[in-house]
């Protein structure tokens, strides 16, 4: 009789079926064995060290307490055998070390010099040993006598070597606060804090402190969490250069685990707290916002150059967040203050970077400034006549009046002539006194932008509230 190819799919699935009733039992005895098996030795237990993402080369855990540095390599220890001796009887005997080659040289002629008979006396009779070490001494008498060389260390030298093992790491509690300041780049997050202020600022609704203070606190927290992981993550790589090596993960002044749990507990608050008392579409930016600069511009800068540009991204969304926990919405005047910030990060970091290009070469980072170093000054020139045309369009989308172009045209023209003295010299003057004007000339454009808002409402709905006065 023929069978269609469904009767042969469905006898094929009852077989497979059948085979695999058959098999449970035997995989819950196997599963049961492989539980009791995993409860009964504690070495096999589930620790965070068992995580990949936190398992790193420069900590340790043993006998719950965590030790960090590197550790000199322990000399060996005998170990024991089990041998089997003529009569089928097993006992354990320790393995005797290897000796060192030049200590057996020196004990081997000592042992020939006492053992063997001095010339003239018969090996087969018996002699005078007294004799034999008298004749013995005798005759390395004219070689020179020398004294062992004993090493006395230092207290100095002893701190130090005592530095380099592996030692138990204690943190003190005093030093938290400047640990936790550290770690969370205090100095980044008030920027960051800052143009998420001045985006709140910027947006044409009515002041509520209370909003105000929440998505401020939220933003800095998230910015805490996502600069504490790039330390974890780069915490290798920091060592080897001179501008991150004093970072409490590279001195060991806290531990990897510490450093993420701090990451945690600022991060999941931060951005509950904007999502629950702002607004969601917040709390997505801010959580966007880490989640860019821990996974992808971090990785990014051992990559490719691009990491620039996705850093830029990263700086720009604070402003935005500003302006969404004032208006609940993303309108063009939110993308404007991104775009303040977005521009104005190439000629702050490049030159900043150019002045550090032997420092990221250690750390084997890929920056435009020591792999492109052309490009690094172009893309700086140009986003620095950018921000002209940022200012410009300002006052069309009805964010500023027309008066912020033009007052903020002599401080935007000064950074673009900087950018283009350090296009055309390249040197590390030019490069250094761009950076510097870049710390001033962002809070001065913003101060700028704040004064020349556009009232709400426009000029009409303005002047309505004068109007009734007078009335």
């Amino acid at each position: 009789m023929y069978k269609t190819p469904c009767s042969r799919l469905s006898g094929v699935v009852g077989v497979s079926l059948k085979q695999l009733i058959q098999n449970v039992p035997h995989c819950n005895q196997t599963a049961r064995c492989l539980i009791q098996l995993h409860k009964r030795d504690p070495s096999r237990w589930l620790t965070y060290q068992h995580l990949n993402f936190l398992k790193r080369q420069y900590v340790t855990k043993n006998n719950s307490e965590l030790h960090q540095r590197a550790a000199q390599k322990a000399a060996p220890c005998p170990t024991s055998v089990e041998e089997r001796d003529d009569n089928g009887v097993e006992r354990r005997v320790q393995r005797i070390p290897t000796l060192d080659p030049v200590l057996t040289d020196n004990v081997s002629s000592s042992e020939n010099i006492t053992s063997k008979a001095p010339p003239g006396i018969s090996t087969s009779e018996p002699y005078d040993d007294a004799a034999v070490r008298e004749d013995s001494a005798l005759c390395v008498v004219g070689a020179p006598k020398e004294t062992p060389h004993v090493h006395v260390e230092t207290d100095e030298a002893k701190e130090a070597r005592l530095d380099r093992q592996w030692k138990q790491l204690k943190v003190d509690g005093a030093q938290l606060p400047d640990i936790y300041a550290k770690l969370a780049k205090i100095k980044l997050t008030a920027l960051v804090v800052t143009s998420a202020a001045a985006g709140y600022a910027m947006a044409p609704v009515p002041f509520d402190p209370v909003i105000f203070v929440v998505a401020s606190l939220g933003t800095c927290l998230a910015s805490c969490s996502a600069n504490s992981i790039n330390q974890y993550f780069e915490g290798p790589f920091d060592s080897n250069m001179n501008r991150t090596k004093n970072r409490p993960l590279v001195r060991g002044q806290i531990s990897p685990l510490h450093a993420v749990s701090f990451a945690l507990a600022c991060g999941v608050p931060g951005v509950a707290l904007l999502t629950l008392a702002v607004n969601p579409l917040t709390g997505f930016l801010g959580g966007l916002n880490i989640f860019l600069y821990t996974c992808c511009y971090t990785p990014l800068k051992r990559h490719s150059i691009a990491n620039t540009w996705v850093g830029a991204l990263v700086g720009a969304i604070p402003p935005v967040m500003g302006w969404t926990a004032a208006t609940g919405c993303l309108e063009p005047g939110a993308l404007l203050m991104g775009g303040f910030l977005y521009c104005w990060q190439f000629p702050h970091f490049n030159a900043l970077s150019w002045n550090l290009r032997e420092d990221y070469s250690r750390g084997g980072y890929r920056m435009m400034s020591v792999t492109h170093p052309g490009m690094c000054k172009r893309v700086a020139l140009r986003h620095s006549l950018g921000l002209i045309g940022l200012s410009t369009v300002a006052p069309a989308l009805g964010v500023t009046t027309w008066t912020f172009p033009v007052i903020s045209l002599p401080i935007n023209l000064y950074i673009s002539y900087l950018a283009f003295v350090f296009y055309r010299r390249g040197d590390r003057s030019s490069a250094r006194k761009l950076f510097f004007c870049s710390l001033w000339h962002l809070p001065m454009l913003l101060l700028l932008a704040l004064t020349c808002k556009k009232p709400r409402g426009g000029p009409e709905e303005a002047a309505a509230p004068a109007l009734a006065l007078q009335s």
